[in-house]
């Protein structure tokens, strides 16, 4: 018998109420069926704008019953949840209009050309297509922007892919009521209610990767879950793409010039920054090298005020509380290290956030693994030398970010440049006097990083995430009535394209 799926309240660790039983592998099979049946009327992009667009709407109109779903499953407060839902709409619509645009299908058109050296030109013409069905993970984290209407299936939907989510357990009645809302709109736009299908349980997610018509996969999560579903698919008879985010230290390099201009603001920027969300967002600055000495003993202390200051939270289950206390206090423990202010439970299922500090040159290798929750690790260098080694030792990150001073910001050719060359390396984003909490959406923005960050050189938040779920095909000498309308001479859809090397 398959085993129920029960709606957890966070802030007392009760059952709210059974929402679903987990799926097998019967059921993945089916699901994943139903949504491949939905991959030729999803062909058509002017459904696909509206279904992105009826989908916002329909968000909007429910955000009362769904802010409050997820508050109930997640803790995360009213507030927060309501401006996730607001940018999953937004994102929505910004999807819709790249579809509408036309450019990510990236229509090239080379005539052919007789005379061409060093041998004659074929007339070739290319374009990108879907990849066909794929396979979401949803984020415990993001309930909304990064789960069932998150980034991954809105990008795939707008790249004409349907969509199989499978659920994260800690948010299970969202996710149900957030599907039920998207397939309400495909179907609302003439496409079949199953362009959207939610499954459950540990297992199916197992099964769905595996799946032989599942064409791709997303995930958001830990890097052990996330390295076991990218390892099965690459396993797969025929390997498919694994696009996973997994895990990010996201370091801070406060500079010496820094330090001595503004500590205590970035001390207490830094508290604000780590303690977001209880910790629980993937870009949370878990490591930050701060300069040994007077300069950096006052940010220390702006550092120790504000976090001690900081209100007490709910992470968003049980065990990540577990893993969180049990994590923060093995840090804590490690020789040379300090912690003045110590991380700890607060009732039975909150959190009091703190950080620990550590000399460059006594600096563990627990200490550059992710803590998931709020809790940061400072590390003081006595020079560019030993701030140089541990960058070195650094693992690839979604962010990377200096804190400068204003006369070496404005240095070209400097100490500041090479270093953002350095942190460069290291990351998908390179922040200079701000903080890695809050990802806009927003055309130009990159969410990933070198491994582990994410297992791909992708994003999965902006417009260019679309990329991640098409591929290019390239016709030679087709007669013009068999070519797709994209790659007619006429044009007939009105696509940006370029034709023999010149825009057009």
């Amino acid at each position: 018998m398959a085993a129920p799926v029960w709606s957890v309240d966070p802030r007392t660790g009760k059952q709210r109420e059974q929402v679903a039983v987990e799926a097998t592998a019967e059921d993945v099979d089916a699901a994943v069926r139903a949504a491949a049946a939905a991959i030729p009327p999803l062909a058509d992009r002017s459904v696909r704008s509206r279904l992105l667009r009826a989908a916002a709407g329909a968000l909007e109109e429910s955000a009362a019953e769904v802010v409050a779903a997820a508050d109930a499953e997640t803790a995360l407060g009213v507030p927060r949840l309501t401006g996730e839902l607001a940018r999953t709409a937004y994102q929505l619509r910004a999807f819709a209009d790249v579809v509408d645009e036309g450019a990510f299908l990236d229509v090239i058109i080379d005539h052919a050309d007789p005379a061409a050296q060093p041998i004659p030109r074929p007339d070739l013409r290319r374009m990108k297509i879907p990849l066909g069905v794929v396979a979401v993970y949803a984020a415990s984290n993001f309930p909304l922007a990064f789960s069932v209407p998150g980034g991954d299936t809105v990008s795939a939907l707008a790249a004409g892919c349907p969509v199989v989510v499978k659920a994260h357990p800690d948010h299970p009645a969202t996710s149900a009521l957030c599907a039920d809302l998207l397939r309400g709109a495909a179907v609302a736009v003439g496409l079949p209610a199953d362009t959207v299908v939610l499954l459950h349980g540990f297992e199916a997610g197992v099964e769905l990767v595996r799946h032989p018509l599942v064409a791709a996969a997303g995930f958001t999560g830990s890097i052990p879950g996330g390295r076991a579903l990218y390892d099965a698919a690459a396993a797969r008879p025929q390997p498919i793409p694994f696009y996973g985010e997994l895990g990010s230290l996201n370091p801070v390099v406060v500079t010496e010039a820094a330090a001595a201009e503004r500590a205590e603001q970035i001390g207490t920027g830094l508290a604000g920054s780590f303690t977001l969300g209880a910790g629980q967002f993937c870009t949370k600055p878990g490591l930050v090298l701060a300069p040994a000495g007077e300069d950096g003993d006052r940010l220390l202390a702006a550092l120790t005020a504000a976090a001690g200051d900081a209100a007490p939270g709910v992470l968003l289950d049980s065990r990540m509380r577990d893993n969180f206390l049990k994590g923060a206090a093995a840090r804590a423990a490690l020789p040379g290290v300090s912690a003045p202010v110590a991380a700890a439970g607060e009732g039975e299922t909150g959190v009091r956030p703190g950080f620990v500090t550590v000399g460059a040159g006594e600096l563990d290798e627990l200490l550059l693994e992710e803590c998931f929750g709020p809790l940061t690790v400072v590390v003081r260098y006595g020079s560019a030398a030993e701030l140089a080694a541990v960058l070195d030792r650094l693992p690839g990150n979604l962010t990377a970010t200096a804190h400068l001073g204003e006369a070496e910001a404005a240095e070209e050719g400097g100490a500041a440049a090479a270093l953002l060359g350095r942190l460069t390396a290291l990351a998908g984003r390179v922040l200079v006097n701000g903080w890695p909490t809050g990802v806009a959406v927003a055309p130009a923005q990159h969410h990933g990083g070198p491994y582990p960050a994410t297992t791909s050189t992708s994003t999965s938040v902006g417009g260019t995430a679309i990329e991640r779920w098409l591929r290019p095909v390239a016709y030679q000498d087709t007669p013009p009535a068999l070519l797709p309308p994209e790659l007619r001479d006429s044009n007939p859809l009105a696509l940006p394209r370029r034709i023999n090397g010149t825009p057009a």
